[in-house]
C-alpha cells in the first residue's frame, strides 16, 4: 500500500503547504484579536471587558470545530480524503479574506462584531475538516515503518502558519503600517493575502492522488452508512482519551498562538513592541516547527506515548519559566522563554497525525481522528487565551496561569499513557478487526475476549 517516494513528496508538500495555508489563517485572526478587536469591535464594553470579549471569539470558532468534523469526517470517509481537503481549503480561505473587510462597530455598529463571530464560525468548520483529511492522505500514502515522519508534514502547517502569520503581522506593524495605520488599515491586509494562498494550496491539492486506503475502501459493500454513529457505538471511550491527549498541546499553544503572550508582553505591565514581539514569536516557531518535524521522526524509533511523554514533560517544566522570563521585559528573556517553550509544543504534537490513524478503523478513520483533534482542541485550546486572561485579572500575575498549563499537560500525559504503541499496524480495510482491539495498554474487556491474542504484534509492519 505504501506509494512511490516520489508520489509521498507530492502527498507530502500538498499537506504541508494545504495546512500552512490554512493555519495562516486562522492564527492572523489570533493576533490580531490580541493587538486591534478589542478596540475596533469592542470597545463600548469597556477596556478589559473588550479584550475578553475579543480572546473569546477566539474560542466561539472552537466549539464548531466538532461540527466541521463531523460533517467532514462522514464525508471523508463515504466520498474521499481529497475532496474535502479542497472544500475546506477554500472555505477558510473565504472567511479569512471577508474579515478583512468586516466594517468596525463605529460604522455598522453591532452588526460588525456579530459579522466578525459568523465568518469565525465558519473558519472553525473549516479548521475542524481540515485536519483528518490532511494527516490521512499523509499517513495513508506513507511506509508503514515512517508513518510518524510522514505525518509529521501537515503537523507543521500549524507553527509554519503561525510562522507565516506573525511574520507577515511584524511586516505591517513596523515596516508598511506601522502606528496608528495598523489599527485603521494596516491588520486587514494579512487577512486579504489570503486569497492569493488559497489559489496555491488549491492548485497542490488538486495534483495529489486520492489515499490508496481510501481507494480499498470504495470496493467494501458494507461500510458503515453513518460512520460517526459506528465510531461513538464501538469506540467512544477512545475519542475521549484521544481528545485529552490533544488538550494539554492545544491548550499550551494557544498561549502563543492565540494571543495571549503577545498580549501580555506588549501590556504596559511589561512593555515590549509588538514588532519586537511577533518576531520573537516568529522565532518561536520556528523552533517549534524544528521539534515537531524531529518529533515525528522519533515516534517511529522509540513509540508515539514515549515521544509524547517527553514532550509533556517539558511543557510541566517550562510553563512558571515562560511567564518569569517573559516578565523581565527583556527581549533576549522572551526569545528564550518562546524557544524553550516550543520545544514540549513539537514534541507534543509531531506524533499525532500517526498516533491517530493508528487508532482507528480504516471504514470510520476520517471520522475518528477528526472528531477526537476538534474535541482536544475545545477541551484545551478553545478558550485558553480568554482563561489566562481571566486568571491574571482575577490573580494580578501569572502563576495562576502556569499552573493551568501544567493541569493540562498532566491530564495529556495521563491520556497518552493508556494507549498502546500500534506502530506499523495495518492501515488496509481488510485490517479492521486489528484496528478494533489492542487499543489500550489494559482493557479487561480485550484480555477476556483475545487472551490468546497477541495485540503488541500490530507494533511490527502487518503484511499489505
Amino acid at each position: 500500500m505504501a506509494r512511490s517516494r516520489a508520489t509521498q513528496r507530492r502527498v507530502a508538500a500538498a499537506t504541508v503547504i494545504g495546512t500552512t495555508i490554512e493555519w495562516y489563517d486562522f492564527f492572523i485572526y489570533s493576533t490580531v484579536a490580541a493587538l486591534v478587536l478589542a478596540q475596533q469591535y469592542f470597545a463600548p464594553a469597556g477596556e478589559s471587558v473588550a479584550q475578553l470579549l475579543s480572546f473569546v471569539t477566539v474560542g466561539i470558532s472552537f466549539l464548531f470545530r466538532p461540527l466541521g468534523a463531523l460533517i467532514a469526517g462522514h464525508l471523508g470517509d463515504r466520498l474521499g480524503r481529497r475532496a474535502i481537503l479542497v472544500m475546506t481549503l477554500i472555505m477558510m480561505g473565504a472567511a479569512t479574506a471577508l474579515i478583512g473587510l468586516v466594517p468596525n462597530y463605529d460604522s455598522i455598529g453591532l452588526a460588525a462584531p456579530l459579522a466578525l463571530i459568523l465568518l469565525r464560525i465558519l473558519q472553525g468548520m473549516s479548521a475542524g475538516g481540515e485536519w483528518g483529511g490532511a494527516v490521512l492522505m499523509a499517513v495513508e500514502h506513507a511506509d508503514p515503518k515512517r508513518r510518524g515522519r510522514a505525518g509529521a508534514f501537515p503537523q507543521l502547517g500549524v507553527p509554519l502558519g503561525m510562522l507565516l502569520a506573525s511574520g507577515v503581522m511584524a511586516l505591517m506593524t513596523g515596516v508598511i503600517a506601522p502606528g496608528e495605520a495598523f489599527q485603521s488599515w494596516g491588520w486587514r491586509v494579512p487577512f486579504l493575502l489570503s486569497i492569493v494562498l488559497v489559489f496555491v494550496g488549491y492548485a497542490v491539492r488538486r495534483s495529489v492522488e486520492e489515499s490508496p486506503v481510501f481507494r480499498e475502501l470504495e470496493k467494501v459493500a458494507d461500510r458503515p452508512k453513518l460512520p460517526i454513529v459506528t465510531l461513538f457505538r464501538k469506540h467512544g471511550w477512545l475519542v475521549l482519551v484521544a481528545a485529552l491527549v490533544f488538550a494539554g498541546n492545544n491548550a499550551a499553544g494557544y498561549m502563543t498562538t492565540g494571543g495571549f503572550v503577545t498580549r501580555y508582553a506588549t501590556s504596559s505591565e511589561v512593555g515590549l513592541d509588538a514588532t519586537a514581539v511577533l518576531l520573537a514569536v516568529s522565532a518561536g516557531s520556528a523552533i517549534w516547527l524544528v521539534s515537531t518535524w524531529f518529533a515525528g521522526s522519533l515516534s517511529d524509533r522509540i513509540g508515539r506515548a514515549h515521544t509524547y511523554q517527553i514532550g509533556f514533560g517539558l511543557q510541566i517544566l517550562t510553563s512558571f519559566p515562560l511567564f518569569w522570563l517573559v516578565s523581565t521585559g527583556n527581549l533576549g528573556a522572551l526569545y528564550l522563554a518562546l524557544g524553550l517553550f516550543s520545544l514540549g509544543l513539537g514534541l507534543s504534537y509531531g506524533p499525532q497525525a500517526a498516533l491517530y490513524s493508528e487508532l482507528f478503523p480504516a471504514s470510520i478513520r476520517f471520522s475518528g481522528v477528526s472528531i477526537s483533534y476538534a474535541l482536544g482542541a475545545v477541551l484545551g485550546g478553545a478558550f485558553a487565551p480568554t482563561i489566562a486572561q481571566a486568571l491574571m485579572q482575577a490573580t494580578g500575575g501569572t502563576a495562576a496561569v502556569s499552573w493551568y498549563l501544567i493541569g493540562m499537560a498532566v491530564l495529556s500525559l495521563a491520556a497518552v499513557s493508556l494507549l498502546r504503541d500500534r506502530r506499523g499496524i495495518s492501515l488496509s480495510p481488510d485490517a479492521e478487526s486489528l484496528q478494533s482491539r489492542g487499543q489500550w495498554v489494559f482493557s479487561p474487556k480485550e484480555a477476556a475476549e483475545n487472551h490468546t491474542a497477541q495485540p503488541a504484534q500490530e507494533s511490527q509492519p502487518a503484511a499489505r
